[in-house]
């Protein structure tokens, strides 16, 4: 089958695959939106007069045959056919003959794929938002579940004050508010329209641009047409920063558990079916499910550097270097989506240790408590400092294993229901 740029020469077979690379097996995550991409510009197309009405509804009802075959799974792109562009219009050809040719009219592959990357990665927003929201709502309960259990908190990593797992499981609930705002950014940039902008300076026909970004539900235009084109790369990079800040908050959350469940710290466990043991020491319970999530989320931090220097130095236009973004970027995203759902499973599954603290080793948790109580009766801060001090180094310091706190954000007052409305906020800015 001849391809739709063809020239009348083939390329040879190395240099074929060489550019084509990935490109088919990764299209076809794009081919439900590369249909739907083309219902819309079809119907902008019967409007402005380059199709008639009997044309369009032959060309949708072909669409929309095409468009269940690959929500059954039942899609393929043929051996000699480059990409799900190609696929697309050569199936509406050998179905319709000429009318089938004419769907490619004011539109070019670049914007295409433009349309079907932003269509794809909205879809994907809005889930990994889904998954932030779930991971976030078990935070808060854990953190009001066990939001009078003390645990040390640690600074340099040597003992220092008083936490607790409501503290804990709290800070990361409010990270994760964090990460949505991020996610927010990448949703803004991804709900630009780009149809129309066609190889990336617009074409001689009188598209109706509005139409088509209300027919296929984005929020606005991406008006100039060299900046549509402009933004490939542009919304995988912004889109990847988010991911990094999400994987970065993953990767700490995996860090505390693989410390707190080591025997040297006791503070939390695990069902033996989702720890490992060693082949030789039957002691052991490893958290590789935690250890990998650590890890996979230290590879997603380098996915922003990655997609910049891709895309660096790069002039404006389209650049075969772009299909490569999407080699890096869509496993990405199956990873992501895959941490968000483990760490919530491990979660469901983790219990707390409530008597930490009646270890002696963890009494110098309290010494700012005592310096806080002397200064209450009156005593100047630093000389409450210097006494609390003398006794730890004499010995006669002695714990009293209570705290008061009661400002905003503290073990005393965690303020869920404020990081909640935060998140809530946040998360109804991604809307579909």
């Amino acid at each position: 089958m001849a391809k739709i740029w063809d020239k009348g020469f083939d390329a040879d077979k190395a240099v074929s695959d060489f550019t084509v690379g990935k490109d088919r097996e990764l299209d076809l995550r794009l081919a439900k939106y590369d249909v739907i991409g083309s219902m819309a510009h079809i119907k902008m197309l019967a409007k402005i007069g380059l199709l008639t009405a009997e044309e369009e509804n032959v060309l949708h009802d072909e669409l929309e045959r095409i468009l269940d075959k690959i929500e059954k799974g039942n899609f393929r792109l043929d051996d000699d056919v480059e990409d799900i562009h190609s696929q697309v219009e050569a199936m509406l050809t050998e179905k319709l003959g000429e009318t089938g040719k004419k769907i490619h009219s004011g539109r070019s592959r670049n914007d295409q794929v433009l349309v079907d990357i932003k269509l794809y990665l909205k879809d994907e927003i809005m889930a990994l938002k889904n998954e932030i929201l779930q991971l976030f709502e078990l935070l808060q309960q854990l953190s009001e579940r066990y939001k009078n259990v003390l645990l040390p908190g640690y600074t340099h990593g040597q003992i220092a004050m008083p936490s607790s797992f409501g503290l804990w499981f709290g800070a990361y609930a409010e990270t994760l508010v964090d990460d949505m705002h991020t996610l927010v950014a990448a949703w803004r940039v991804a709900d630009q329209n780009p149809l129309g902008s066609a190889a990336g300076y617009g074409n001689s026909f009188p598209l109706d641009r509005e139409m088509t970004t209300g027919e296929l539900g984005f929020a606005t235009l991406h008006y100039n047409v060299i900046a549509a084109q402009m933004a490939r790369g542009k919304t995988e990079r912004i889109l990847a920063q988010s991911m990094a800040s999400i994987a970065s908050t993953l990767n700490k959350l995996a860090a505390d558990n693989c410390m707190y469940l080591s025997g040297n710290y006791g503070f939390i466990s695990y069902p033996d079916n989702l720890t490992t043991g060693s082949s030789i020491m039957p002691h052991k319970k490893n958290p590789d499910v935690w250890e990998l999530i650590r890890a996979h989320s230290n590879r997603l931090q380098s996915l922003p550097n990655e997609i910049a220097l891709m895309t660096t130095n790069l002039p404006h236009g389209y650049h075969r270097d772009y299909q490569l973004l999407k080699e890096v970027l869509f496993p990405a995203i199956d990873t992501l989506h895959q941490l968000l759902q483990m760490a919530h499973f491990m979660l469901q599954h983790i219990s707390v240790n409530k008597e930490i603290l009646s270890d002696p080793r963890y009494d110098y948790l309290f010494t700012v408590e005592e310096v806080n109580r002397r200064v209450l009766q009156g005593v100047p801060f630093r000389e409450a400092y210097q006494q609390v001090g003398h006794e730890v180094e004499n010995g006669t310091y002695k714990a009293k294993k209570e705290v008061h706190h009661t400002h905003a954000g503290s073990i005393g007052n965690l303020c869920t229901p404020q990081i909640r409305e935060k998140m809530m906020q946040a998360a109804s800015q991604i809307n579909g």
